[in-house]
């Protein structure tokens, strides 16, 4: 499924109730400066300059849905003290329904603090009791989940090992989704899944699927067998196992399986990832999606998560931002197939089609407006790009300096180029043939040595137009100043 289809997914999708259960945590974040160390021991000293208080825990999962829209309720336990109720006030300011929280005198409510310098986490303080809840708060917890699992789309048991999901608590939970016919997700934790048995998924990440089954997962072909095993132990419909860098990959109930890759575009903090990933699961399902695609917008979102800084949440509007911004990138770097019906289209709407090509290898201002140029001779600007084999063998073993992905990357980035192919020859007219410009440009050195093409265009009724070239740029002093030696450049021109 592309970003085109997922934005249509997204923007048809509905707002579910989400029932969520589990740890309830505040994440303490005091921000300062690290500049010397202790001369009471050899630890440094942070100069705080603020904190800032956010939810963690499965309040987190719950911010990651009411973010989405989803309504929101949650269960679970917090202290008789002061950072219990900023908690609950945390969670009531952004539209979520606390009702269903009980209160255990006995036993603080949970606080992570985390020390940081700059964009570095120095030192995390714990302040809890991770044992189980005693009978009396338990029987309490029990006695809300019927009722509110009744009205609910979807059911969360987010469980980070402090006490609140006992095997009564978990088992209850599941029996009442199970009666209400509504999907139960479990984020996991510890090695002992039978305490989730009858749920319809589990989202470990990778080291926890581990722990769980009892062996490493060595490769992607592991994968399969362990879903399966998972699946096994806990009488599960699906699984779904998160593997950071590498993605997610699912297996769902009617052997459909899939590794969806990671849609990361830079990691600068992982933590709460999994609640992102959970949270637009049960959204997801619980708007009636089928699980493949409820893994894939989960991915996207989960992609933008690790880019902040701490437990984050991703809102519609940003995931729709997001999905825009890789179908404009993607729309624009073609194959022979897409490329066809790109033409097609295009000239439907009588748009005017300008043809350029080169290697790109180190693009320049030089290349910027030697393509800015080319672009204004036409509506619409295909560059043709020399694939890794046909760059080597124009211009020497150690060419390109930039693989052929990467820079069809770059080059689709550029608000002036309309579409990039890569093509495997050493010169443009296998490609210019299909294409059919109305103009193909070259850059005005070309004057005088034949621009492979011409006669082709011409003949159907387009043009050449030789570009300016912007003097003193060039690939060759770019990568002497880098200190390559000059004969591995090869002969460099503005669009090579």
């Amino acid at each position: 499924m592309n970003e085109r289809e997922l934005l249509r997914v997204l923007d048809g999708l509905a707002r579910p109730r989400v029932l969520i259960v589990g740890d309830l945590i505040l994440d303490r974040y005091v921000d300062g400066e690290v500049s010397r160390i202790s001369p009471e021991a050899p630890i440094p000293i942070l100069a705080a300059r603020s904190t800032e208080d956010r939810l963690g825990g499965a309040c987190n999962v719950a911010a990651n849905l009411r973010a989405m829209e989803a309504a929101v309720e949650i269960l679970g336990v917090v202290g008789k003290d002061q950072i219990g109720m900023e908690l609950l006030s945390l969670m009531r300011g952004i539209g979520i329904q606390t009702e269903g929280c009980v209160v255990d005198a006995e036993r603080p409510t949970i606080e992570k603090t985390r020390m940081i310098s700059g964009v570095h986490q120095i030192l995390r303080v714990d302040w809890e009791k991770a044992h189980p809840i005693p009978a009396p708060i338990e029987t309490g917890l029990l006695a809300k989940i019927d009722e509110r699992v009744a009205t609910a789309h979807a059911v969360i048991l987010s469980d980070y090992g402090k006490g609140v999901l006992t095997r009564r608590v978990c088992q209850a939970v599941i029996a009442a989704a199970r009666r209400a016919r509504v999907p139960v997700l479990v984020d996991p934790k510890g090695s002992d899944y039978t305490r989730y048995a009858g749920a319809t998924l589990v989202t470990p990440n990778r080291k926890e699927a581990e722990q769980a089954i009892g062996r490493r997962l060595a490769s992607f072909d592991d994968l399969p067998d362990a879903a399966r095993e998972l699946m096994r132990i806990a009488s599960l419909d699906c699984a779904v196992i998160t593997l950071g860098g590498d993605g997610i990959y699912y297996l769902d109930a009617n052997g459909g399986a899939d590794r969806v890759p990671t849609q990361a575009r830079k990691v600068f903090d992982v933590t709460g990832a999994g609640d992102t990933v959970i949270a637009n699961l049960a959204l997801g399902l619980g708007a009636g999606l089928e699980l493949g695609v409820a893994v894939r917008l989960a991915n996207h979102a989960a992609g933008i998560v690790v880019g902040r800084l701490g437990a984050a949440s991703v809102t519609r509007a940003e995931l729709r931002a997001a999905l825009g911004e890789r179908l404009t990138q993607r729309s624009k770097l073609l194959t022979q197939e897409t490329l066809a019906t790109a033409l097609a289209e295009w000239r439907s709407e009588g748009r005017k089609i300008v043809f350029t090509n080169g290697c790109f290898d180190v693009l320049h201002a030089g290349h910027v407006q030697y393509l800015r140029e080319a672009r204004s001779q036409g509506d619409v600007l295909v560059v043709g790009v020399n694939d890794d084999a046909s760059v080597r063998r124009l211009k020497g073993a150690a060419r390109p300096v930039n693989a052929i992905d990467d820079r069809m990357y770059v080059l689709g980035a550029l608000e002036m180029v309309d579409g990039v192919i890569a093509f495997p020859e050493d010169t443009p007219l296998r490609l210019v043939q299909e294409v059919t410009p109305n103009v193909l440009v070259k850059g005005e050195d070309w004057a005088d040595k034949g621009v492979v093409g011409r006669e082709w265009v011409e003949q159907h009724g387009g043009r050449v137009h030789l570009a300016h070239l912007l003097p003193g740029r060039s690939t060759t002093s770019i990568l002497e100043r880098a200190g390559q030696p000059p004969g591995a450049a090869g002969i460099a021109r503005p669009n090579c």
